[in-house]
């Protein structure tokens, strides 16, 4: 099998370096016979970037099917977030890439792999739906209380302003501009006066 590895330390000036990652992950893929293919090394990178280099050329390097499996040292180390290691972990499967967590024994190549995968799965499904429902109570408590909410209503220009800067031929985009409204504000504000 031929395995790509990924390590990542957020910072370098405390000590933290990649090599204890890469020890570990190298000595595993000799112990189980793995080809390495390549090592993709961020250092000096917070997880919670959403631009990492060496990973960003990971995800690349996967979408050529450059390699059959990626060997992490840690969950953390990769994924920035339960929605960002689900998403990144249902692409590795839909592109027939295994997914292996050294320190975790998460194996996403057996069964049991897949099984644990499906929790985590659902488990940041479930945090989607919690957020949402905290984020809609929330918003039905703060209009109970008479809040208004969303952006306030200004129409700093009259309808007048609007007509006549049409009738000279400007385009809604360039009234929007002049008075400092949006182009859909304009919008609204023509119809409603057609």
């Amino acid at each position: 099998m031929r395995i790509a590895i990924y390590a990542r330390v957020s910072t370098t000036d405390h000590g933290q370096q990649t090599g204890m990652q890469t020890k570990d992950l190298e000595e595993f893929c000799r112990q189980r016979g793995f080809q390495l293919v390549d090592s993709y090394i961020d250092e000096g990178v917070s997880g919670s970037k959403d631009s990492r280099p060496q990973l960003d050329r990971l995800m690349k390097d996967a979408r050529k099917r450059r390699f059959d499996a990626v060997l992490v040292w840690k969950l953390d180390r990769f994924g920035r977030s339960l929605k960002h290691l689900v998403n990144a972990l249902a692409e590795f499967q839909a592109l027939g890439v295994s997914f292996i967590s050294y320190k975790e024994s998460l194996d996403m190549t057996t069964p049991s792999g897949r099984l644990m995968f499906g929790v985590i799965a659902a488990m940041a499904e479930f945090e989607r739906d919690l957020i949402s429902e905290r984020t809609k109570a929330g918003v039905a408590f703060a209009r109970s209380k008479g809040k208004t909410l969303g952006r306030p209503v200004t129409v700093t220009s009259t309808k007048a302003d609007i007509v006549r800067l049409r009738t000279q031929g400007h385009s809604l985009r360039a009234i929007g501009r002049s008075l400092g409204i949006s182009e859909g504000s304009v919008r609204r504000l023509v119809s409603a006066t057609a």
